[in-house]
């Protein structure tokens, strides 16, 4: 027993220290453990084989795919819409719809999702976005708190009770649990945010000097002169190559690409792909073409050819999206021209981009003038921007070629940011599915399978580019952490280390009553949670929880409930949990921010829960 407290003591202070990465410490633990032959290699590599562990994978799969697919983004941005430009409203929106999405995807994607679209909403509203961000976070973590899939330490904690031999929790058993977390949440933080947050200074410089596509898009007007005409069964250009129509000499029309839907014309399956509108490319019916120019040229070019020039209320895969140059396949970037470079002075169709680096020109930037038309016969200066279009890894390829140009901003983080939209629709199934055959005791599915469904079919119907984007969507730190650390609870157990701190426990505070021992572990957990991660803390203590209540003889239900509200619930320090972490420097906020409004709410919430939970759960 003293090895194993040795070894959990040592690995406690490796985590507080972060000199170690987590998932080290975790592996170096399980290894001691292995070592000293406290448990057998069967048992300490039980954690990596755990329904939990897979279901964690899953779940960051399908995260992942909500993100990719801009599903999240979409709901988000369309509800908080809603708030104008009052403050209180705004307020409300941001803790009730980020609580939402963070019931069902990690608290540090929903934050990373919503930080951007909540200081853009703010600034709109007048309101200093200092006073939104650090809520925004906390919600993420209340959020957490409303579904079994919220947050690891539910999943925790319903693994012990399993283990243990008592009945499964629901899907939703953790939701009057969150709505009690989400609605002190709101009482406490209203006034708090309002006496320290609001008077935070302001800053107006950019946090990033790359632009985003859209800007880029708004800044060079792409929009203004880009139209779109759809090949039909009936139109002349149908088996004919771009080259044949020869569009540039003939109307002055620039052809940008093309869009074509592939795959089964199931909508479920459907895929679209965009391809640079090269000489060679064969047109086939349905295709969307991309073309630059006066509309009056366009539309007679459209006319001649028997082409379907789309009004601007319809896009190739749906209704009512509007008239915009999307992002998939295909991106956009700057490019500064150096003063030593061989392109000086020569014409933009002589320089070769299409031939040599498969990128289009859309437009010039010398100094405050934008070029955008007959940009083949434009002389390039020094100093010139061009704004380029291609693939993302064409584009990529451009950032080697240092001789000639600079390649402005980060092309490849930019191409990460893009999401697959017209496969929103498919990932809202998915994921409705899940929630389903989780919820609905019908359906004779586990949790875990249905998590597994789930990310199988985000891949397979293409919510994400590859199979490479989906694995990279896994936080594999978290998972080895969490599997490495599986067995410690174990190892507790089986050299009696859990009776012994859980009897100690109820020696001290057992004969004050089941509420004051619940307490004793709540703000234990509380404590620890600042300093150790919440899924490490739940490990540790889920299994001292369920021994002390076994031992006074009482449900260990609101006893694990305590654990895991107390290991989610961490709002004191900016580091306890990444969500804080990562509102930090976009709101401008000091540690000491963070002890006058997170703590009071810390310390409220769990006098909240310790008088809630057995109202919930009864002993």
């Amino acid at each position: 027993m003293l090895v194993t407290l040795f070894i959990l003591v040592l690995s406690a202070a490796f985590f507080v220290s972060g000199k170690v990465r987590s998932d080290i410490v975790a592996l170096c633990a399980l290894i001691g453990l292995l070592v000293f032959h406290i448990l057998t290699p069967e048992e300490a590599l039980s954690g990596f084989s755990n329904s939990v562990v897979i279901m964690m994978v899953g779940l960051f799969v399908v995260g992942g795919a909500i993100f990719q697919t801009g599903l999240a983004k979409m709901v988000s941005s369309r509800i908080l819409k809603m708030a104008g430009k009052s403050e209180l409203r705004l307020f409300l929106l941001v803790m009730l719809v980020t609580s939402a999405i963070g019931a069902f995807v990690s608290n540090t994607g929903t934050v990373a999702l919503m930080l951007p679209i909540v200081v853009s909403l703010a600034h709109n509203a007048g309101m200093n976005p200092s006073r939104l961000l650090m809520p925004l976070a906390f919600a993420s973590s209340m959020g957490g708190m409303m579904t079994l899939i919220g947050t690891p330490p539910n999943l925790v904690i319903q693994d012990a009770l399993v283990h243990a031999g008592f009945e499964p929790l629901s899907f939703f058993s953790f939701l009057p649990v969150g709505l009690v977390c989400m609605l002190t949440g709101i009482v406490v933080l209203l006034p708090l945010t309002k006496w320290f947050l609001s008077k935070k200074r302001k800053k107006d410089e950019r946090a990033s000097s790359g632009k985003s596509l859209d800007e880029l898009v708004k800044e060079y007007g792409l929009s203004d002169n880009l139209f779109r005409v759809q090949v039909e069964s009936d139109s002349l250009p149908l088996g004919q190559t771009i080259q044949a129509l020869d569009v540039r000499r003939k109307y002055g029309l620039n052809i940008l690409e093309v869009r074509r839907g592939e795959s089964s014309q199931h909508r479920f399956l459907k895929t679209v792909t965009q391809k640079l509108a090269s000489p060679d490319t064969m047109l086939q019916a349905g295709d969307v073409l991309y073309v630059t120019g006066e509309v009056d040229v366009v539309s007679r070019f459209a006319s001649d050819y028997s082409l379907k020039l789309m009004d601007g209320h319809a896009t190739e895969m749906a209704e009512g999206t509007g008239n915009s140059l999307d992002f998939y396949d295909i991106g956009i970037a700057e490019i500064v021209l150096m003063p030593s470079s061989s392109m000086i002075n020569q014409r933009v169709k002589e320089a070769g981009f299409r031939d040599k680096f498969n990128v289009n020109v859309l437009g010039i930037r010398r100094k405050k003038e934008y070029i955008l038309q007959d940009l083949g016969k434009v002389r390039m200066h020094s100093g010139d921007v061009l704004l380029v279009q291609g693939t993302w890894q064409d584009i990529a390829r451009l950032t080697k070629e240092d001789t000639d140009w600079v390649v402005l901003g980060q092309p490849l983080a930019e191409a990460a940011k893009v999401t697959l939209d017209y496969k929103a629709p498919v990932a809202a199934v998915i994921m409705l599915l899940m929630v389903a055959m989780m919820v609905f005791d019908f359906i004779p599915v586990a949790p875990v399978t249905a998590v597994m469904i789930a990310a199988m079919l985000m891949v397979l119907t293409g919510c994400f580019r590859n199979v490479e984007a989906a694995y990279k969507t896994i936080n594999w730190e978290t998972i080895v952490l969490f599997a490495g650390m599986l067995p410690m609870s174990l190892a507790l157990e089986k050299t009696g280390a859990s009776d012994y701190i859980s009897g100690s426990l109820v020696d001290g505070l057992g004969d004050y009553g089941p509420m004051a021992l619940m307490a004793g572990i709540y703000f234990t957990t509380s404590l620890m949670t600042m300093f150790i991660s919440n899924t490490v803390t739940a490990v540790l203590m889920a299994p001292i929880a369920l021994q002390s209540a076994m031992q006074i003889g009482v449900s260990p239900v609101p006893f694990l409930f305590a654990v895991t509200v107390a290991a989610s619930m961490c709002f004191a320090s900016p580091f306890s949990t990444p969500p804080n972490a990562l509102v930090m420097p976009a709101g401008q906020y000091t540690f000491m921010d963070y002890v006058k409004v997170g703590l009071p709410l810390q310390v409220i919430m769990g006098v909240v829960m310790v008088f809630v939970l057995p109202l919930l759960f009864p002993y």
